[in-house]
This record gives structure tokens, sequence and C-alpha cells, in this order.
């Protein structure tokens, strides 16, 4: 058997990419405040829109925080013998669930508003709308560089993401209302800016279903592991192949290897392992080498 803990490790992706969070986290709190105040003032349902979404933010981010914090933890109790990286991947989920909240809750202000006519402040709108562009921009640069390895930046990547389209609504509402007088286009916008989230977070809650239901990791074919495990000196069949994703950055996986009579387990293990960091960048590979005359598996019920 090849093994090691996995309680201990700091290397991960939402490690790593901490730092982004941390520095997105103040910029969208910050403007958070500032948005939601003018929103309430101006009576613009897109500006009130985007600030809900700027508070799933908030929340989001907060949570992914304390994920990466609640990840690198030593466990403690001796019975976590995965970690505690999955925080990771149920702050994503959180983050997914906001972002459908807020998208239903401006739907739902946005139906409830045709057929009236209020009042909106066109250009504190625009003020604000510009503002939180170059702070979305901003805080995009910053997650951009996390996003292609950690989910749990990648959720905070979406989201801003979604705030930078919220920004430019709110400042195209904004004008369209300050040059036609009519609020519609407030509401029109914001329902528009509710459906875009929606979207959104659709796409990142699929990514969340795959790993928390242990699915083949995408960019991995399991009939591809197994015909590369096959072809080990030695090995002459492979079974109870499994591959999953722990957390962003840290695939696993398990497999048994039949081999011939003569042939040395000892090279056969090290062989496959070398296989699976090289060819598949799976670093916790538990391997089981067993003679062709091993017949337990077979009563194994699943």
């Amino acid at each position: 058997m090849s093994g090691h803990s996995h309680g201990h490790s700091h290397g991960h992706a939402g490690t790593t990419h901490r730092w982004r969070l941390q520095v997105a986290f103040v910029l969208i709190a910050l403007f958070f405040v500032v948005e939601l105040v003018t929103a309430l003032t101006s009576g613009s349902l897109a500006l009130l829109s985007d600030a809900g979404h700027m508070a799933a933010d908030v929340v989001a981010l907060g949570a992914a925080l304390v994920a990466t914090r609640i990840a690198t933890r030593p466990d403690s109790t001796g019975r976590r013998t995965f970690g505690s990286y999955r925080a990771e991947v149920f702050a994503s989920g959180l983050a997914v669930l906001l972002m459908i909240g807020v998208s239903v809750y401006i739907a739902v202000e946005a139906i409830g508003r045709i057929g009236s006519a209020p009042e909106i402040a066109s250009g504190a709108m625009l003020v604000v709308g510009t503002v939180g562009l170059v702070v979305n921009v901003g805080a995009l640069l910053l997650l951009r560089g996390g996003a292609g390895e950690s989910l749990n930046v990648k959720g905070a990547y979406l989201e801003v993401v979604a705030d930078t389209v919220g920004s430019i609504g709110v400042i195209a509402a904004g004008a369209l209302v300050r040059t036609t007088g009519n609020p519609w286009w407030d509401t029109g916008i914001a329902l528009a800016i509710a459906v875009f989230v929606a979207v959104r977070a659709v796409m990142l809650g699929r990514e969340v279903v795959v790993v928390l239901g242990q699915h083949a990791p995408s960019d991995m074919e399991p009939e591809a592991v197994a015909e590369a495990l096959a072809g080990v000196p030695g090995v002459t069949d492979v079974h109870d192949l499994h591959l999953w994703t722990l957390t962003s950055g840290m695939n696993v996986a398990t497999a048994h290897l039949m081999t011939e009579p003569d042939a040395d387990p000892h090279t056969v293990l090290d062989e496959a392992s070398q296989v699976m960091r090289t060819r598949f960048g799976v670093e916790h590979a538990t391997l089981q080498v067993e003679p062709d005359t091993h017949t337990g598996c077979r009563e194994v019920a699943w």
C-alpha cells in the first residue's frame, strides 16, 4: 500500500490563493456599504439588485476565507482522515445558494414594479455604477489568477464577474432613465441582471455537485487511467479503480493491480505510482498490488 496523511498539507490551491480572496473581500465589503445606502435613497431596483449581489459576494468571500482556514487546520480528533479540505467546496455551494436567492428576490421585485412609475435618481445610479465597475474590475484582476486552480476562488471570481456585469447594467439603466425619463429601464435591466446571476450560479453549482458526488475529475478519463496502469510491466489486470476530487487541485485515486506470479510488487507499486503522478497529476494514489491468484476481491459486495 502507498499512503500518507491528508491532515497537514498546506499546498492546495485554496491556500495558495487566499491572499487574493482577502484583498477582494475588503474591496467588495467597502463598496457594498456605499451601494446599499445609495440604492435605498435613489429608488433604483437595478442598483438594489447589484447591491444584493454584492451582499452575496461579501458573505461568499467571507465564507471562502473561513473555509481556506478550516481546510489547513490540523485534525485534533484523529477521525478526519481526509482533513477538512471539503470545507472549500461547501463554501462554493453557499455562494451558489446566495446567488440564486438574490436572483429570485430581484426577479420578484422587478415583476412587482411592472405598471408602476417610481421616482429614480439616475445621477446617483451613474456615479455609483461607475465606481462599482472600477472596484469589480480590480477584484476580477485579483481573482483571475486563482480561478483556474481553485473551485473556491472560481466561485468568488464568478460572483465578481456577475457583479461587473451588474455595474455595467446599472450604468446603462441610469443613462437610459436619464435620457428617456422612463423608469421601466431600471426594472428591465434589474431583471436581466437577476437572470444572468442565476445562470452563473447554475454553472458553478454543477461543478460543486461533481465534487460532492465524487465523480471522476473532468480532465481524467477512468478508461485511460486503467489502460495506463495495465501497461505497467507485470500488471495483468486493473480493477476497483476509483477517481475523485477531494478539493480543488487535489485529485485522489484508488485501484487494485493484479500481477504476474514472478512480478516484484515493490517495483510494480513504484512504477504505477509514477504513472499516476506524471501522467494524471495524482499525488495521492492508494494502490493495492495483489497476485493473479488472489480471489478476495470477488467477495466484495460493492
